[in-house]
């Protein structure tokens, strides 16, 4: 029995999170049949996991009433595995949706980077941002000592998230240095909402101790992970511990980009002031195009939906507003530079890629990602090299390819409905 939902749209948005909310709200104003796809089962993305809930900040209550306040067709639950021109197809559990439109929107958001270190793939030791998911979906964290560390702003967020919900945060672990920290801070002075959210962080990690100049060299345990020892100012020191959340920055998900052909530099989706890619018809907003936060996100979301749907005047107006929040990730850039010492944690046996279970020392002797794939099967499992291809990119300065469809795990019934869908119905979606 054919499951094949065939639909047409004047506008696709790919990606749930801000980015992609405010695109399709600002795409639907010109009356245009807007669809949004994303790959979770409710909008939100990372950082505005769930959807709509009384928790979340008034910043993205006002963007999902704005959403559902229009005729935005939401396809929640979807990943897409092929897209070429003006066709996409998108599975769920039950159904295939083969979509046609005429312009397309890319809000992939982001990832977050992990790099290999002894232990770090023990139970219980995971990224600062999927401690937080799991935390939100349920994850009982009440009375669980916890370790924070990595860089950036997030680590800050995180901890007061888990502390909220009853963690014990031992301490955060600060790769930069205190005088980053304060340059930083510096820059954040010229953003009042920004300082508030600081202001409001600092309080609820006012007990915590921030610790600079400090990284996490191992995960120690037997089945599970039992402490962590750090290297804080050149001196270690074992930590005990029940979970150990890290977060080196994030890495832009750029796949689906790269395999419509769109032009990257520096390992972003290179855009123009209205948010178009190298390719015509496609735009790009959010982290793919360079890593920038929240706010940043919205208005370059904003910024595509309206030059989508043609409103290019409307668009303009928020190219200030775009302005000052580059120039602060530029500043965060700068502050929180991983430092070279990170790139020298791994032992020979330390895992590279945990799919296949590659360790460092039987590719650091390759000469580029594609020779660890040939020789090794590095970057060859479920993840296909999302995980330790971002990493190599760290270690080994390599440059990653990730284009060949499809680029995510496809039911073959799903790649074999890709050729039979020719015939297209008009559907102008609906309700979301």
């Amino acid at each position: 029995m054919d499951n094949t939902v065939h639909l047409r749209f004047e506008i696709v948005v790919i990606g749930g999170g801000p980015a992609g909310i405010a695109a399709a709200v600002a795409a639907s104003q010109s009356g245009n049949s807007v669809a949004l796809i994303d790959d979770n089962p409710r909008l939100g993305g990372q950082i505005w996991r769930g959807g709509a809930s009384p928790s979340q900040p008034s910043v993205a209550t006002h963007w999902f009433n704005q959403l559902e306040n229009t005729k935005v067709r939401h396809i929640g639950g979807a990943r897409v595995i092929h897209a070429d021109g003006g066709f996409l197809e998108a599975e769920t559990g039950r159904e295939i949706f083969a979509i046609r439109h005429n312009k397309l929107i890319l809000a992939t958001g982001a990832r977050e980077l992990f790099l290999p270190f002894p232990g770090w793939t023990l139970p219980n030791v995971m990224g600062a941002g999927g401690l937080q998911a799991l935390v939100k979906s349920g994850l009982p964290i009440k009375g669980k000592r916890v370790v924070v560390a990595g860089t950036g702003p997030l680590l800050l967020a995180v901890a007061a998230y888990l502390i909220d919900r009853g963690a014990k945060v031992v301490c955060i672990c600060e790769q930069a240095s205190s005088s980053s920290l304060a340059a930083f801070a510096f820059q954040v002075l010229m953003f009042p909402g920004k300082i508030v959210d600081a202001v409001s962080l600092l309080y609820k990690c006012r007990a915590l101790k921030h610790l600079t100049n400090c990284w996490v060299v191992a995960a120690i345990g037997k089945n599970s992970l039992e402490s962590v020892t750090i290297s804080e100012n050149g001196r270690t020191r074992e930590i005990p511990c029940d979970y150990f959340a890290y977060g080196y920055h994030l890495v832009p998900n750029t796949e689906l980009a790269q395999m419509l052909g769109c032009q990257l530099r520096e390992g972003f989706v290179q855009t123009d002031e209205f948010q178009r890619t190298s390719q015509p018809g496609i735009y790009c907003a959010g982290e793919p195009t360079g890593i920038g936060g929240m706010e940043l996100s919205v208005i370059e979301g904003s910024i595509a939906g309206h030059a989508a749907a043609n409103s290019g005047d409307v668009a303009q107006k928020l190219f200030p507003a775009r302005a000052r929040y580059r120039k602060l990730a530029e500043a965060m850039k700068k502050a929180f530079r991983l430092r070279p010492e990170l790139a020298t944690l791994a032992k020979p046996d330390t895992l590279l890629c945990r799919c296949e279970d590659i360790p460092f020392e039987r590719v650091r002797t390759c000469e580029s990602w594609k020779a660890a794939k040939l020789h090794s099967r590095c970057g060859m499992g479920p993840c296909q090299g999302r995980i330790c291809g971002a990493a190599a990119h760290f270690l080994f300065g390599w440059n990653i390819e990730s284009t060949r469809p499809p680029v995510f795990p496809a039911r073959c019934a799903s790649l074999a409905a890709i050729s039979s869908s020719v015939e297209v119905q008009p559907s102008h979606g609906g309700s979301q």
